[in-house]
């Protein structure tokens, strides 16, 4: 089978272990021809697009080499580069930092496929030379296995196909591997467990639990973290002859096999690394578990070993039965997988529909995917995480790959023109909305269309390879891309290393857990008159009734619990749709176990005893219901909160292209109801912070005032400006090195008296964004921004280039309206209110639901049982920040929510985990 054609989980897949499976070529093919009767991409369309793909590229890697290197990552915002310990900590999103020059090592292969090879020859010489592995940095096991091993992997793999075919690298003698091999060695302290599965870090020159080494004393780890090592590990075994690098990676996925839950067939998200417990019991294919599945499939394929494809056959089938609720994928509990554990999807699962294509499971694949293109075309990109009715959970996207590759390997396997129209959107969504002068940014706020001061290495590694190989013929590529297998993260691994240096035969345990059934296990891949029933509408037949999922009022997949209930009785009453004034909602309440008390105050609690349930099955619902009632008071908060606002810069040379996140004010201009914003040139304020009368009005008349924090009230900045002329006013932080991307933003509150006077749009950056104002005033004079509620569309015509920019409605596809009635505090002492709310201490408190609306209001509070409040007279306070420093702002925790019996303890302490996680 071939690696490209076949497709891969969240990195690729191919062919080589077993055998070539030529069938995957006739699927390929054949679904080609079958499918021009619709309307097939010219190739002078594709070409032009597969170019487009290289310019992006070295707008991304040119920025990167010239303003970055040798640093870890570029930061396209302040165009410099980041070294970890000189930035502010991101927590464990820096442990992929060691200060080995991540970028350049992460993107060696990309520069081979995009046909680079001088640039590879170069970057080569440039790693050989300058990176060192012998760092006293701790960093991830996971992130650097994947990455850097991998990336010096893969740039051996290329570099000595480049040195047999004659046409460059001849004088390379495997200075690549010879590295590789040496980071592997600096890897193995970190298996020095009982279990044999790693430590989530190590560091790179004292290894793990020595004094020096500030490591090792971490007791848990995640699936994926401990489940994604057997390509880059076996790989390198096979490549040096070294075996103990691939007995160390069986080890641990073994133990992983043996831990999973054997009633269910699923494994959680995290688990002890000494002991072998689970400590998050809830189980899905997004992050913390997704490329565990991945590297078992392709583990099949590379190294030929059959308990791997009958492991993974086998979740494979738990996964189906439990997790997929079509389009939708949702965790689950492993010892209860019939109930749901959260409600809410996270990015990282885009890559599944790319793994299920190398399973041969087409029509999910397609269900999905089509799901998750719904969800892009209304935000842009895919939100981190988004809820089951579509909504925005966690509204950053770090320019993530996973959906482009899966859009890559459904082309690949049925030839659907469609899908090179979606790799067309991915391209113009990424030149419109994340580019800016320096590279690519993160974005900070599908929303708002924010950018973050990121461009992660897996940008280069990942997204333009599958792009580019999206829109590239086989025959323009300089080698047969099907002759390797992708890694997670995109790195090539020739399938020849499945016939080399082989480690000794090996018991097949797997057979010893479980009885396999083998009807269910495809040993070979499916052709096309299984996947596509001599239809070339096939594809398009699937994805038609999910074409506006994301529009309808109130979408959501229909439970397996529903779907097993079929005609019979009424499926079980959920959180989103319970109305407190429903005579027969309260009787379902009462089957469940949930009583309803009526408290002085006026509100109504809900409190479930299990015991009082009319039924075992009735009790398990009742706790899902509370469960999911606290799921939607945690997302009602989120939603109550005032969102951020975008400063857009557009003048030249950024022409819309830096958007920044600021917070918001609670007094004048209400940027939400004036879609154009407030669009000016900024001038500095004198005096800076704006306390006192302005001494140059005639400067700031009809522009934008840029003013310091600190000294007096925000109201009072505001009514000063605005008395000079000011059509606006940006209050930039004094707390030097503050970003967005480190401390939670938050609200300008008023001063306690009636701020009906102020008129003009205020916002608030923290002071590493206001410095990009300010620095670019510094060198451009004439600085020109927009004030807005969320981005607007790029001018590029203002940059001369080929591309027009797309209608307006592409605004209102993505716009999300967001109300929200706060309470303002008098009693602020310079006027700040949380945008990460506190709650006071209580229980869950319910509004009565809208009827118009799918979700319930919801105010979240903490709760000290198993309890839930309706309130009748909801009041939406925002507790106000009581220092002047941002920093010591609010910490958006999960609730504390205790077990009400002993049989239900392990669930409690899921959810608990749940409410808690971060991607």
């Amino acid at each position: 089978m071939s690696a490209a054609a076949a497709g891969q989980g969240r990195s690729g897949g191919g062919g080589g272990g077993r055998a070539r499976f030529p069938g995957w070529k006739v699927l390929a093919l054949g679904l080609l021809s079958a499918s021009s009767v619709l309307a097939a991409m010219s190739r002078e369309e594709k070409r032009r697009l597969g170019n487009q793909v290289i310019e992006m590229f070295d707008h991304a890697y040119s920025n990167y080499m010239e303003h970055a290197y040798p640093a870890d990552e570029l930061m396209p915002l302040t165009c410099r580069g980041r070294v970890r310990g000189q930035e502010p900590s991101r927590g464990d999103v820096d442990d992929a930092l060691g200060k080995f020059s991540l970028t350049l090592i992460d993107t060696l292969d990309t520069l081979v496929v995009l046909n680079k090879t001088k640039e590879f020859e170069e970057a080569v010489k440039k790693v050989i030379r300058d990176v060192n592995l012998d760092n006293d940095i701790v960093v991830s096991v996971f992130e650097t296995n994947i990455r850097v091993l991998g990336g010096l992997l893969g740039g051996h793999s290329v570099a000595i196909m480049l040195k047999e075919k004659g046409e460059a690298m001849q004088w390379y003698s495997g200075e690549l591997l010879h590295m590789a091999k040496q980071l592997g060695y600096k890897l193995l302290p970190a298996f020095n467990t009982t279990s044999g599965l790693p430590y989530p870090r190590v560091n790179l020159k004292f290894g793990v639990r020595s004094p020096e080494a500030r490591t090792g004393t971490e007791t848990d780890t995640c699936t994926a973290c401990a489940g994604t090592l057997i390509l880059e590990f076996a790989a390198l075994s096979r490549f040096t002859g070294a075996s103990i690098f691939e007995e160390y990676a069986r080890k641990a996925l073994d133990f992983l096999w043996e831990k999973r839950q054997r009633s269910s067939n699923l494994v959680g998200v995290t688990i002890n690394i000494h002991t072998g417990d689970w400590v998050r019991k809830d189980s899905g294919v997004g992050a913390g578990i997704d490329s565990y599945y991945e590297y078992l499939l392709k583990a099949y394929v590379l190294l030929g070993d059959d308990s791997f494809l009958e492991r993974f056959n086998t979740h494979y089938d738990a996964i189906m039965r439990y997790i997929s609720q079509p389009p939708l994928l949702l965790d689950v509990h492993i010892h209860k997988p019939m109930l749901n554990a959260r409600t809410w999807m996270d990015s990282l699962l885009a890559f599944f529909p790319g793994l299920q294509v190398l399973k041969g499971d087409i029509r999910p694949a397609i269900e999905t995917h089509e799901m998750l293109y719904q969800v892009i075309k209304k935000h842009n990109f895919l939100p981190e995480a988004f809820t089951t009715d579509f909504r925005v959970h966690w509204a950053q996207h770090p320019l993530r790959p996973e959906f482009a590759e899966s859009t890559y390997f459904l082309y690949k396997a049925t030839g659907d023109p469609y899908y090179l129209e979606v790799g067309k959107t991915l391209i113009e969504n990424l030149n419109k909305y994340a580019r800016v002068p320096c590279g690519f940014a993160a974005m900070k706020d599908v929303r708002t269309g924010s950018h973050e001061d990121r461009m992660d290495s897996f940008f280069l590694a990942e997204m333009f390879k599958y792009l580019y190989l999206l829109f590239t013929d086989k025959d323009d590529l300089t080698f047969d891309i099907e002759d390797y297998i992708f890694t997670t993260e995109a790195h090539l691994l020739p399938l020849w290393l499945s016939t080399t240096n082989q480690t000794a035969p090996r018991k097949n345990i797997t057979t010893e857990y479980t009885e396999l059934d083998d009807s269910n296990f495809d040993w070979t891949c499916p052709n096309t008159q299984i996947l596509f029933p001599n239809d070339p509408m096939y594809a398009q037949s699937i994805r038609e009734p999910l074409k506006n999922v994301v529009d309808k009022s109130c979408p959501r997949g229909v439970s397996r619990a529903e779907e097993n209930l079929g005609n019979g009785p009424k499926p079980p009453l959920r959180a989103r749709d319970f109305m407190a004034s429903n005579p027969e909602h309260l009787e379902i309440l009462k089957k469940m176990g949930v009583s309803l008390i009526h408290l002085k105050d006026g509100r109504v609690q809900l409190v479930q005893h299990a015991i009082q349930a009319a039924s075992s099955l009735d009790a398990e619902d009742g706790l899902r219901f509370m469960q999911e009632m606290i799921e939607l008071s945690s997302q009602q908060q989120k939603e109550q909160q005032l969102p951020p606002r975008a400063v857009q810069i557009v003048s030249h040379p950024f022409f819309g292209r830096v958007v920044l996140t600021a917070g918001p004010a609670q007094f004048g201009m209400d940027l939400s109801k004036h879609k154009s914003g407030t669009r000016g040139f900024v001038a500095v304020s004198k005096p800076y912070n704006g306390c006192s009368e302005i001494t140059n009005p005639e400067t700031l008349k009809e522009k934008i005032a840029l003013m310091q924090r600190g000294q007096c009230m925000f109201a009072e900045k505001a009514r000063n400006i605005q008395k000079a002329g000011a059509i606006g006013g940006i209050v930039i932080d004094d707390n030097e090195g503050s970003s967005s991307d480190t401390a939670p933003l938050f609200q300008m509150a008023g001063d306690g008296k009636n701020t009906d006077d102020i008129t003009i749009p205020m916002l608030f950056l923290f002071n590493k964004e206001g410095s990009i104002i300010l620095d670019a005033i510094q060198e451009y004079e004439a600085v020109e921004v927009l004030l807005s509620d969320k981005a607007k569309d790029r001018d590029l015509e203002m940059e001369s280039m080929d591309q027009k920019s797309s209608d307006n409605d592409s605004h209102n596809q993505r716009s999300e309206e967001i109300s929200t009635d706060l309470n303002l505090n008098p009693h602020d002492p310079e006027g700040e209110s949380g945008l990460n709310s506190h709650t006071e201490l209580g229980s869950n408190s319910v509004s009565l639901p809208n009827q118009d609306s799918c979700i319930p209001k919801l105010q979240e509070t903490n709760s000290d049982s198993h309890m839930s409040e309706l309130d009748n007279n909801p009041e939406e306070q925002s507790k106000t920040e009581t220092d002047s420093n941002p920093s010591n702002s609010w910490d958006n925790k999960g609730q504390s929510v205790e077990s009400i019996l002993a049989d239900w303890n392990e669930d409690i302490e899921a959810f608990e985990m749940m409410e808690k996680d971060e991607l």
